[in-house]
């Protein structure tokens, strides 16, 4: 019987050794992250900071001055799948952008322009294709064009002084402020 109680409290301390290293064996591979304290922070009564004041835009003539038209036909690379470049290339998805600034809007011959583009009217000047390729859904809603725009202006730029370069003419470019 004495050696019984031996086996007993042996295989009790034995399991009790077995959960303690099974916890911490445990713990160590599954950290868990603290949580967030509740609650908010309460104002200081400091003065809020200033926002620093708007950088001013840099003038689309400005930016065309100083755009580089290889690197708006690199960037076009993108557009070459729905549009072609070369003079009298067909209409692909989109439209042939050859010689489309100061082309009246919504004119390629052999191309199904949206309405909405039709309704548009006027020339592509610079400034409208700057602000077509910047926002297309923006500038004519309900075109079908399915490009969401390119915010940098400086790009833009070199995107359409490489529009200007496809022409027999090209347009001269407005003078820089």
């Amino acid at each position: 019987m004495f050696l019984l109680d031996y086996r007993v409290y042996g295989a009790l301390f034995g399991a009790i050794l077995f959960a303690l290293f099974l916890g911490l064996f445990s713990n160590a591979l599954v950290v868990a992250q603290p949580a967030n304290p509740p609650g908010f922070d309460l104002p200081s009564g400091a003065e809020p900071a200033k926002k620093a004041a708007p950088v001013a835009a840099v003038p689309l003539p400005n930016l065309l001055a100083k755009a580089d038209a290889d690197k708006g036909k690199a960037l076009t690379k993108v557009c070459a799948t729905c549009h072609s470049f070369d003079k009298g290339a067909p209409a692909k998805v989109g439209p042939n952008l050859y010689g489309v600034v100061e082309r009246a809007k919504a004119s390629e011959a052999g191309f199904g322009y949206s309405d909405a583009l039709k309704a548009k009217g006027g020339k592509w000047t610079f400034e409208d294709l700057d602000a077509f390729i910047t926002s297309p859904k923006t500038f004519v809603a309900g075109t079908k064009m399915g490009f969401g725009g390119e915010p940098d202006a400086g790009k833009r730029a070199d995107i359409i002084v490489y529009l200007r370069s496809l022409s027999d003419a090209p347009v001269p470019l407005p003078a820089a402020k």
